[in-house]
């Protein structure tokens, strides 16, 4: 047997998690890097969402993303609404996240990510059950801007585990990697090593 130290992002399926709760043994340390609160069935509310937004108020995009954002949470989001939001998603929106942003599609994979998130393909109550089990230290790393898992959710993730922590990136988004690769790698070398 190997003990693994793990680290990254689990995208595209959240496979981190998911591995460490079959095979808690193979792990000697986790870093789940903005792990999607699907697998564990954690529930990031609009308010979640609305307050970490809000954070962004002196952004010049802000005003257009947020009444997307706000069509979006009423229930009267159109197409054009999800592509409004996008600016929330990184902590910086600039060159790099917009050209990040036009390849987003070419570096899905659509039919893998529909299995994953199709009925039944994962049961949260197992994976929460096996996660609470896991004995190595867990690092949940967020962005602080992160709308998609905000840090107050991360927090709840990493708390999921018995050993688990939260590591909130300043000024990072969806995508920490991207918006301070040096901080980003900073976090994890101070984990993982």
């Amino acid at each position: 047997m190997f003990r693994a130290q793990r680290g990254g992002n689990p995208r595209p399926l959240g496979r981190g998690d998911r591995q460490a709760a079959r095979h808690p043994d193979r792990i000697g340390r986790l870093a789940l890097v903005t792990p999607s609160p699907r697998v564990v069935d954690l529930a990031v509310t609009d308010r979640d969402r609305r307050l970490v937004a809000e954070l962004r108020r002196d952004e010049p995009w802000f005003p257009e993303a947020f009444a997307a954002f706000e069509r979006i949470w009423s229930g009267r989001a159109n197409e054009a609404d999800w592509a409004a939001i996008a600016p929330f998603t990184w902590g910086r929106w600039d060159e790099v996240s917009q050209a990040h942003r036009a390849r987003e599609a070419s570096l899905r994979n659509a039919d893998a990510a529909a299995g994953y998130y199709s009925a039944g393909a994962v049961d949260p109550a197992t994976v929460r059950s096996a996660l609470a089990r896991l004995p190595a230290p867990v690092l949940v790393l967020a962005g602080e801007y992160d709308v998609s898992l905000p840090p107050t959710c991360a927090a709840a993730y990493a708390g999921l585990f018995p050993h688990g922590e939260v590591t909130v990136q300043p000024g990072g988004g969806h995508f920490p990697w991207l918006d301070d690769p040096e901080a980003f790698v900073a976090a994890l070398a101070d984990f993982l090593c």
